[in-house]
């Protein structure tokens, strides 16, 4: 095991030292701390980079290993200590470790928490929410820092894009051109790194097929891949729509609502797929009302052939949900007996955002009904502001003592982030 831990490591060291990309915003403070930094994203969004970025910062930077490497079929948490021993054996005794992909090995929290335990500092990163979130909290309770990266949000798009002019403010017809149709693109190509790199749809479809055998299927033991295949198809191609678990089983084929919901649940840990709870005070009818199922990135959506009646508009609400996780708000969905708000945030018991999503406001029942969901919501949580994203539209609207923003989404974007801070645990 220890030529194999060897030969990974050098190949591995070769192949980070030729990626390139743009840098990734990372909280300075965290670098020098003596928290493990956890951070966890779907696939290929960008984390191994990001290590890479962050070793390019400290003072030791050889003790990277990705775990993510068909010549670790055997490896299991017994040889941990062997790779421990090869990194003193090709770079001498060090104080930071990166590890990438980490929740391959069952029983990686335990040699994680006596690397600290040591003083050492780690960097490491997951793709499994929830297998992340568990282990943690059981072993890694008091010595870590959790947060969540995501594909490239607008801003980093246009820094990609080699846009960094359209960062500042827009001023002037061509400024305002160039940023609305450098939107227009990222609102359908996403923010995958490579995707963007290569331009090349079986990026995205090797991504989605590792997300589903590899993650969601062989993670969980599930050998019917025609009901998750087809579970996954349908709520992408009903994205913003209520689905309730019941409806999704009939979908797939299954008698059991329980099995659709645990499809479901898998999708979510791996990040390709997020349901929100309709807004209701009572928990166990918020738990039983429909969700409305969202998925990670755009660029997945719309080359993977997936179909939906008002592309754009799902798109552009697909968009805006992920920016508010981006930026870690509790989301939801508001729903009155004759009217909707696409989301409302809430902080605590209080609900402090109504923000409603349409791609072409201009229509005028399109702009009533808009409108009509917002006001209700906003009255229903006591708001005195409400916002409506749009594709294009900017105005101000004052009705009945409350104020309505209305802003084109690249403005609304244009402040993003790159992480979701989701834990702290300080020792």
């Amino acid at each position: 095991m220890k030529q194999i831990l060897k030969d990974i490591i050098i190949d591995q060291h070769d192949f980070l030292a030729t990626q390139k990309t743009i840098a990734r915003n990372f909280p300075e403070a965290y670098l020098r701390n003596e928290q493990i930094i956890i951070i966890s994203g779907v696939r290929r969004c960008g984390k191994s980079v990001l290590l890479q970025q962050i070793r390019d910062k400290m003072p030791q930077r050889d003790y990277f290993f990705n775990f993510d490497d068909d010549r670790l079929g055997n490896f299991t948490s017994e040889h941990f200590q062997q790779l421990y021993e090869v990194f003193i054996e090709l770079f001498g005794e060090q104080q930071y470790f990166y590890f990438d992909e980490i929740q391959n090995i069952s029983g990686w929290e335990h040699f994680a928490r006596r690397l600290y335990n040591q003083g050492k500092k780690l960097f490491i990163t997951g793709s499994n929410s929830r297998m992340l979130s568990r282990e943690l909290g059981t072993h890694l309770t008091g010595c870590y820092i959790a947060m969540e990266l995501y594909p490239f949000s607008f801003p980093e798009y246009l820094q990609f894009r080699g846009l960094d002019h359209l960062l500042g403010p827009i001023v002037g017809t061509t400024a305002k051109g160039e940023i609305q149709g450098a939107f227009n693109a990222y609102l359908k190509q996403g923010g995958f790194p490579l995707y963007l790199k290569t331009g090349e749809d079986i990026v995205l479809k090797t991504l989605y097929d590792n997300i589903l055998y590899k993650d969601i299927m062989v993670r969980n033991q599930i050998v019917n891949e025609r009901e998750v295949k087809e579970l996954i198809y349908f709520t992408v191609s009903n994205i913003g729509k209520p689905l309730s678990y019941t409806s999704l089983s009939k979908v797939i084929g299954v008698k059991n609502p329980t099995t659709a919901k645990n499809y479901l649940e898998f999708a979510e840990n791996t990040y390709l797929l997020f349901p929100v709870s309709k807004l209701d005070y009572s928990v166990k009818a918020q738990l039983r009302n429909p969700k409305k199922i969202y998925a990670i990135d755009n660029g997945i959506i719309s080359r993977l052939g997936f179909h939906f009646s008002g592309e754009e508009g799902r798109l552009l609400e697909n968009l805006v949900y992920i920016e508010l996780r981006r930026n870690a708000k509790e989301v939801f969905y508001h729903q009155s007996e004759n009217t909707e708000c696409d989301f409302v945030v809430r902080d605590g018991f209080r609900v402090t955002e109504a923000i409603q999503v349409c791609h072409a406001f201009d229509f005028y029942g399109t702009r009533e009904r808009e409108i009509r969901g917002l006001t209700e919501a906003m009255e229903t949580y006591h708001l005195d502001e409400g916002l409506i994203i749009t594709a294009f539209h900017e105005e101000e609207i004052e009705q009945d003592g409350k104020r309505i923003h209305i802003l084109p989404a690249w403005k609304w974007m244009k402040k993003g982030v790159p992480f979701r801070h989701t834990l702290m645990h300080n020792s």
